[in-house]
């Protein structure tokens, strides 16, 4: 792995992880609420337990994430980069807000895309050589 795409994937890693914080302990918060455009603390309070849960995901993510750089692993990084990419387009879709898109997905496309070219450039290294 170049130091490129270990710093793409780990901004990705960083991005999941900080969603991990805002869903998980400041959805009730100011923070929080304003990060996701909550209308009401009413509201928050009653899907607190949700959001934590969706935290948990992206917390997973991250550290899947964070596991494919210490092993140096661009599969397993493809894998959850792809996860947040489904993750990303279907957040995009489902609430209408193509800001989740761009803030999620498009990290994930540019850090998956440059792990596709450091495998082809590894595949035409070992035909031409």
């Amino acid at each position: 792995m170049t130091y490129l795409i270990i710093t793409l994937i780990a901004f990705v890693a960083l991005e999941h992880f900080y969603f991990l914080i805002l869903e998980m302990f400041l959805w009730t918060k100011p923070k929080g609420m304003k990060a996701f455009g909550l209308k009401s603390k009413q509201f928050a309070e009653d899907t607190k337990v949700l959001a934590a849960n969706q935290g948990l995901y992206n917390g997973f993510l991250s550290a899947g994430l964070v596991f494919s750089i210490i092993q140096k692993d661009i599969q397993t990084a493809a894998f959850f980069l792809v996860c947040v990419i489904i993750a990303g387009i279907y957040g995009a879709y489902s609430t209408k807000q193509i800001k989740l898109f761009y803030v999620q997905a498009v990290p994930a496309i540019i850090a998956l895309i440059s792990c596709f070219f450091v495998k082809l450039n590894f595949y035409f290294t070992a035909v031409c050589v």
